[in-house]
């Protein structure tokens, strides 16, 4: 069993005055974008947001998924691993889905939880084509108790750092893509010609 976390509380002060999730591609915000791909996956979602008023709630209007208020998100994205993990059955896999990720499709998704139900005790982690580490992250059952002791905002690194991890490779830079600031965005766009 599985549960997807998308840990969407951060302040995303780098494109400060724009909210980075809240940018649209195609349209749709880039939040929304994401719930909407994980929620095609058929499995439990929680979506982690900062304090209520800054958009992003609303962005999720009318989609059926489960928002958490994270009122410590300032300390960083442990705070949305701790609580997020504790909202969520303690005995299903926890796959985390960063969710400034533009290019990472369900079935990327669905390719990981194959991988998971493979290798149920292991670490799953996506790659780039080139083999370089990336997101999504899928945490075995038996890592739940340890997001308990997560602090600042190196996400899961601390519990990754002992275990030996399965890297699924993923169609180009899908892994390794996430859109910080207005320049990575303008980066990202320069490659979507069908993106104004």
């Amino acid at each position: 069993m599985l549960s997807i976390l998308i840990p969407a509380a951060g302040a995303s002060s780098r494109m400060a005055p724009r909210d980075k999730l809240l940018v649209e591609i195609d349209g749709v915000a880039l939040l929304r974008r994401q719930v909407l791909r994980a929620l095609a996956t058929g499995h439990d979602l929680l979506v982690t947001l900062p304090s209520p008023g800054k958009g992003r709630a609303e962005a999720l209007h009318g989609l059926d998924c489960p928002t958490l208020i994270i009122p410590d998100a300032r300390h960083g994205m442990a705070a949305s691993l701790r609580r997020g993990s504790a909202h969520l059955p303690p005995d299903h896999a926890l796959l985390v889905l960063l969710p400034d990720m533009p290019d990472i499709e369900t079935r990327d998704l669905e390719r990981l939880i194959a991988s998971h139900e493979a290798a149920p005790d292991q670490v799953i982690r996506a790659a780039d084509t080139i083999g370089t580490p990336g997101h999504p992250v899928i945490l075995p059952a038996r890592l739940r108790p340890a997001l308990a002791t997560l602090t600042g905002d190196q996400g899961a690194k601390p519990i990754l750092a002992g275990e030996e991890i399965q890297l699924v490779p993923l169609p180009g830079h899908r892994a390794t893509t996430d859109l910080d600031t207005p320049a990575d965005w303008a980066r990202w766009r320069a490659t979507r010609p069908d993106q104004p």
